[in-house]
C-alpha cells in the first residue's frame, strides 16, 4: 500500500487504458494484473513543465552568451538557428525529453521560434517529437512568433497562420517588438482564428517605465481570450510601485490570465547592471500566488545561452522558485503544486491528477511527505506514463534521510 498526494495510505488500480480505475483501501487487482509495491512512497500526479524551449535546449557550446545579457542571448541563439539542420534539434531535443521524463515530468510545453533566422526547422522537429514522444510525454507546442530588432512584421504576419496551425498555442515577446500594437494584433487574431490560447513571455525586463499589462490586458477583452491567455515571465511586476503592481494583479484575475514564473532564466539574465543590490529579477511569485493567482513555475530554457545550467528536475525549480521567489518554508507545498496542479490547468490538461478518470501519470517517490520531497528529493522514484512504468532511478541518502529522530525532551 502507497501514500497518495494526500497522505492517506491507499491502492491505486490503472485500467487497460492507461487510465486510474479506482482508488481505495486495499484493491483487489483483476487476474493477471501487474503489481508495482510501493509500500511507504507517495504517489503523485506526474510534473508540469509548462515553459521550456526545446529547440535551443543543449546549444550552449555551439552559441555562447559572453554578456550573460537576454539580448545576448538572443542574438546568440538568432546566429545559431541560421544553419542548425533539423535533426540536431532533434537529437538536442529528445536528450532533455528523455531526461525530463526519467525525472517524474510527463507534460512539457516547448516554446518554439518561428522567424527569419529559424524558421520552421524547430516547429517541423518538434512536431516530429511530439508524435514520437506521445505515449510517454504529453508534449504542447507554443508557436514562438519572434520579432527581432529590425524584423519585418510582415514575416510573421505571412507565415503565422502555418505555424499556429502545428502549434497547440501561440506565443511571443512583446517588449522587443518594435511596433507592440501591431504584433500584439498579429498574435491574437491568430490566436482567436485558430482556437488557440495565447502565451506570451510578458515584460521580460525591470524598466517599469515601459511595460505593456495594458496593451494585453485589451487585446484579451477584444479577442475573447479570457481564461485562454498565460504570461511567462512578468519581472517587470517586481519593479513597479505597489499601486500599480496591485492593479496589474487585479486586471490578471479578473481577466482569468495565468502566470508562469521561470527563476533559472531571470536569476541568470537580469539585473547584470545594477551598481548596487542586484535584484533577484523574477516576478512577484509570492503575492500573486498568495492572492490566488495560478501562478506555476517552470524550467525555461536548459544549458543554453539563456540559461547555462538545468537538469529537467522540476523538484530543482520548485526550490528555486521557493528560495528565490520569497516563499516560506511552510509554502513547500505550494511550491509543488506550481510543477503539477497549476501549470497542468494552464495547460488545459483536465485529465491530470489523481483521480478515477485521470491519465496514469505518475510518479512513486520514496520520501515521507510532499513538503520532504520538494526540500530534498526521493530516494527512490519510478515514473509512470499512461500507466506504463518507464524509468526507475535511485540516490544515495541525504543527510536529512539519515538523521535520528530527537530525542524527547
Amino acid at each position: 500500500m502507497t501514500k497518495t498526494a494526500s497522505a492517506s495510505p491507499a491502492d491505486v488500480l490503472i485500467g487497460s487504458d492507461g487510465r486510474i480505475a479506482a482508488i481505495g483501501d486495499r484493491i483487489d487487482p483483476p487476474e493477471g494484473c501487474q503489481i508495482i509495491k510501493a509500500d511507504g512512497c507517495l504517489i503523485l500526479p506526474g510534473f508540469v513543465d509548462a515553459h521550456q524551449h526545446l529547440d535551443k535546449t543543449g546549444v550552449l557550446r555551439f552559441a555562447p552568451n559572453p554578456s550573460g545579457t537576454l539580448q545576448g542571448a538572443r542574438d546568440a541563439f538568432a546566429l545559431y538557428a541560421r544553419n542548425a539542420p533539423p535533426e540536431d534539434i532533434l537529437n538536442r531535443a529528445s536528450l532533455t525529453i528523455a531526461q525530463c521524463l526519467s525525472q517524474g515530468t510527463t507534460a512539457i510545453r516547448s516554446h518554439v521560434n518561428v522567424d527569419k533566422d529559424a524558421g520552421f526547422n524547430g516547429m517541423e522537429a518538434l512536431v516530429q517529437l511530439r508524435r514520437d514522444w506521445a505515449d510517454r510525454v504529453r508534449l504542447q507546442l507554443v508557436a514562438f512568433m519572434t520579432p527581432h530588432p529590425r524584423q519585418d512584421l510582415d514575416w510573421l504576419r505571412a507565415n503565422i497562420d502555418r505555424a499556429v496551425e502545428q502549434g497547440d498555442a501561440v506565443g511571443g515577446t512583446p517588449a522587443v517588438a518594435e511596433d507592440p500594437d501591431t504584433y500584439l494584433d498579429i498574435i491574437f487574431q491568430a490566436a482567436a482564428q485558430h482556437g488557440r490560447p495565447v502565451d506570451l513571455h510578458m515584460d521580460e525586463h525591470l524598466n517599469a517605465s515601459r511595460q505593456l499589462f495594458p496593451k494585453v490586458f485589451e487585446r484579451v477583452r477584444r479577442f475573447g481570450m479570457q481564461g485562454r491567455t498565460v504570461l511567462s515571465h512578468c519581472s517587470v511586476l517586481s519593479a513597479m510601485p505597489r499601486a500599480g503592481f496591485e492593479a496589474v494583479m487585479a486586471e490578471i484575475r479578473d481577466l482569468g490570465i495565468g502566470v508562469i514564473t521561470l527563476p533559472a532564466a531571470n536569476l541568470y539574465l537580469q539585473g547584470r547592471d545594477s551598481d548596487i543590490l542586484p535584484p533577484r529579477g523574477l516576478t512577484r511569485v509570492a503575492e500573486l500566488a498568495r492572492a490566488g493567482i495560478p501562478i506555476a513555475t517552470a524550467s525555461d530554457n536548459i544549458q543554453d545561452p539563456f540559461v547555462p545550467t538545468g537538469s529537467g528536475d522540476m523538484l530543482e525549480i520548485a526550490r528555486w522558485t521557493l528560495l528565490a521567489g520569497h516563499l516560506k518554508g511552510d509554502e513547500l507545498e505550494l511550491a509543488y503544486r506550481m510543477i503539477t496542479g497549476i501549470p497542468a490547468r494552464l495547460m488545459g490538461l483536465d485529465d491530470h491528477g489523481l483521480r478515477i478518470g485521470a491519465r496514469a501519470d505518475l510518479v512513486i517517490a520514496r520520501s515521507a511527505d510532499i513538503a520532504s520531497l520538494v526540500a530534498g528529493g526521493a530516494t527512490e522514484m519510478q515514473v509512470l506514463a499512461a500507466g506504463r512504468l518507464v524509468s526507475e532511478s535511485t540516490r544515495a541518502l541525504s543527510l536529512w534521510h539519515v538523521m535520528p529522530d530527537p530525542a524527547p525532551c
